[in-house]
């Protein structure tokens, strides 16, 4: 069975637009999988998806735990 490589960027307490910009360096760099991001700043909720669908990747899923932002995104290239 295949499993999907999955990679967790650590965001917290990043103000825009660190998050974007951190999350466009690591998919250059990351395999093709899945990039999670996890944030703490409200912003982020607008900025993210904005940002994957400039890029051509896909969203794999968004949620809210309490303060924390969490969104994952299918690197299929």
């Amino acid at each position: 069975m295949n499993r999907i490589n999955e990679t967790v960027l650590d965001l917290r307490g990043l103000r825009c637009p660190h998050p974007v910009l951190q999350a466009r360096k690591a998919l250059r760099e990351v395999p093709i999988g899945v990039l999670m991001l996890e944030c703490t700043n409200p912003p982020t909720v607008i900025d993210v998806p904005h940002f994957v669908s400039r890029t051509g990747q896909l969203p794999a899923g968004e949620e809210r735990r309490d303060d924390l932002f969490v969104f994952r995104i299918l690197k299929q290239r």
